[in-house]
């Protein structure tokens, strides 16, 4: 784990030249671009296989700084930001004009947030712009939550890895439309519906579908190369027995109040009972599944409530459709 001022230096030097480097946050690891240099956000859509059309998030270091790339903010997007930066909401709204369109996925809007993690706000500081910084994997895989997990699937298309170890969160950022006349949550994150609720004093809704593109919308997302299964907690063991006699190698999210159930599969990860260590593992557990050899995973969805909503958000895209190309 590397924390000297030359890793940050280098990084910054880096995004200057148009380089990609993947940087820490306290959701998941980013591959981050200057957010003003068109054909270094090319190059993440092209290392990631990511559509062009799919928006990125710019990441800037402080809250003050949310005027120079967007039109307008709202209070509501700015009482927000004062009680979430640095932390894991991301707000968006409108585009300014600094923003590239290749940023935005060709929309009028832009999604920004100020991360939680020294190393990324002192990059940021270092390079003195904008980073756009979606996840550092392949699209719609699972997100990664260390170096190693860059390191492992993108090798040397990144030119430069700083790191910061675990991910504390890890789960991706909530993503809040505050274009509108009432916020909504476009994608459930690391901030939950309740905590924004209480700052803001009115109900927020989580609309399934949106007119806004953000990441993370994909019917497919987050997924293992597993095939995952969802069913309701206490038919967990019996779907995991019916598929192992099927000829599967199963894996098994086993909820936590089920620890000690006798059960047949070809690996278990009994899940912890808090849904912070949950959410903090999840992405480690569906990998360390994968690792195992596992060609189907058998899991249930937490209550949706507090950052269970996050969770339920991203089992759903795991086992969501696959293109069959």
């Amino acid at each position: 784990m590397t924390e000297t001022s030359s890793d940050i230096d280098r990084a910054a030097g880096w995004l200057r030249a148009g380089g990609l480097v993947a940087l820490p946050t306290e959701t998941v690891y980013g591959l981050g671009a200057n957010a003003e240099d068109p054909a270094a956000i090319a190059r993440i859509f092209q290392v990631k296989g990511r559509p062009p059309s799919h928006p990125l998030i710019v990441h800037i270091a402080d809250a003050d700084q949310l005027d120079d790339w967007v039109e307008e903010v709202p209070v509501t997007a700015r009482l927000l930001a004062e009680h979430f930066w640095p932390g894991p909401l991301t707000l968006v709204l409108r585009r300014g004009r600094r923003v590239p369109l290749e940023a935005t996925g060709g929309l009028e809007t832009v999604a920004v947030r100020v991360p939680d993690h020294h190393l990324a706000l002192a990059l940021l500081s270092a390079f003195g712009g904008g980073v756009t910084a979606p996840s550092a994997n392949r699209f719609g895989s699972v997100s990664p939550t260390t170096a190693d997990h860059v390191r492992t699937e993108l090798g040397d298309a990144v030119d430069f890895v700083l790191d910061g170890g675990p991910c504390q969160v890890g789960v991706e950022s909530t993503i809040v439309d505050v274009t509108g006349e009432f916020p909504s949550i476009l994608r459930p994150g690391g901030v939950t519906r309740e905590d924004l609720e209480a700052v803001l004093g009115i109900p927020i809704g989580v609309p399934s579908t949106s007119h806004v593109r953000v990441p993370g919308q994909h019917p497919s997302h987050y997924a293992p190369r597993a095939r995952v299964v969802l069913v309701e907690p206490e038919k967990v063991v019996a779907e995991a027995k019916t598929a192992q006699e099927l000829g599967h190698r199963v894996g098994v999210l086993l909820p936590a109040s089920l620890t000690g159930t006798a059960m047949t599969a070809h690996a278990v990860v009994t899940l912890p009972g808090s849904m912070d260590s949950y959410a903090h593992g999840l992405y480690g557990f569906l990998r360390e599944l994968d690792q195992q050899g596992c060609d189907l995973i058998v899991a249930s969805l937490p209550a949706e409530e507090g950052l269970g909503l996050a969770i339920a958000n991203r089992l759903h895209r795991a086992a969501g459709p696959r293109s069959s190309a």
